[in-house]
């Protein structure tokens, strides 16, 4: 049987970082445009939402044990919010984070990523963001360069993270380590000897004068999937039980189910009558209903319900449950 697509909440300018909360049993996610958390509850058709100030917000992540408590990005910094689901306004802000002050970047998607994000394509500053980590106080960048972070999607059970920078067309695995909270960690090959041949899969290295070889974080990065049509671009992704990954991809009206251990595998496409797909996620009360989030950029091809939230059954195939953020 084919699957169902139903369209549940339309105009939304940039709908973004869709997160099914398992407990509430509600989606969650931003119109990054109009600077709004929203809620959205299948079971009633609820449709709430809350704006944060003058802010572009690109995602929305529930605080574990803490209830009406959510963690936003506001421009370039990361903030707790209390917002009770339903009033037009959040209750109170307290900012956390703060990265690249005094550039136009501007965080990105939802689940931790950076990049010069504009609100237009035509503003983005290439090769000006990064993607960084926030854990005990701590900021992290992992990678500089970089045009427009999207993504991620975490694999805990391998040990993998999936990333992309839209601008490149292509999805980069990395080893992630869950213990240490770390993506990419030097790697160090004590054997004098290598060749530049035997390095170039390797990223970039040094050798030092006793013959000790350095591999810096690009060891550990692995294309699982690139784009062809260069109009059409990696976006939002999220990962089903069997670790295969679901990709939005931007400009094309489809969700590509990847295998990432088959390099440019695509094992399933969902067309959805929206040509701005922005982003996806497993919900339900069984995790096997998809969600997925699009814009409506009036400068680009819209398809026929641009800037709208839908779902996706029959997929036959289930999700795994999103992570909260701990305080």
């Amino acid at each position: 049987m084919a699957p169902v697509i139903e369209k549940l909440v339309d105009g939304f300018e940039v709908a973004e970082s869709p997160h099914w909360d398992h407990k509430k049993q509600c989606l969650y996610f931003v119109d990054f445009v109009e600077g709004t958390i929203c809620k959205y509850v299948p079971s009633t058709k609820k449709f709430s939402k809350a704006k944060i100030g003058d802010y572009n917000v690109s995602l929305v992540i529930p605080v574990k044990d803490k209830n009406n408590q959510f963690v936003v990005s506001l421009n370039n910094s990361v903030a707790i919010v209390e917002w009770d689901g339903e009033s037009p306004n959040v209750s109170s802000v307290k900012k956390l984070y703060e990265v690249d002050v005094g550039t136009p970047n501007i965080l990105t998607d939802g689940k931790w990523t950076m990049g010069g994000t504009p609100r237009t394509f035509n503003e983005l500053v290439p090769e000006n963001g990064a993607l960084y980590s926030f854990s005990n106080n701590t900021t992290t960048s992992h990678r500089t360069g970089v045009n427009l972070s999207n993504g991620l999607a975490f694999d805990y059970k391998r040990g993998k993270m999936y990333y992309t920078d839209t601008f490149t067309f292509k999805v980069d695995q990395y080893d992630f380590d869950i213990n240490e909270g770390t993506i990419f960690a030097d790697k160090t090959i004590a054997q004098p000897g290598y060749s530049e041949a035997d390095l170039v899969t390797h990223g970039s290295y040094e050798t030092t004068p006793t013959g000790v070889t350095k591999i810096d974080h690009r060891a550990n990065m692995k294309t699982i999937f690139t784009i062809t049509n260069k109009e059409h671009f990696c976006d939002g992704m999220t990962l089903d039980a069997d670790g295969n990954i679901w990709l939005a991809v931007f400009a094309s009206s489809r969700v590509y189910q990847i295998d990432p251990f088959k390099p440019d595998t695509v094992l399933r496409t969902v067309e959805l009558p929206a040509a701005q797909i922005t982003s996806v996620a497993f919900g339900g009360p069984n995790l096997d209903e998809l969600y997925v989030t699009s814009a409506h950029f009036t400068d680009r091809p819209t398809g026929e319900s641009p800037g709208s939230i839908f779902r996706v059954t029959g997929l036959n195939i289930k999700g795994l449950p999103a992570d909260e953020f701990i305080i």
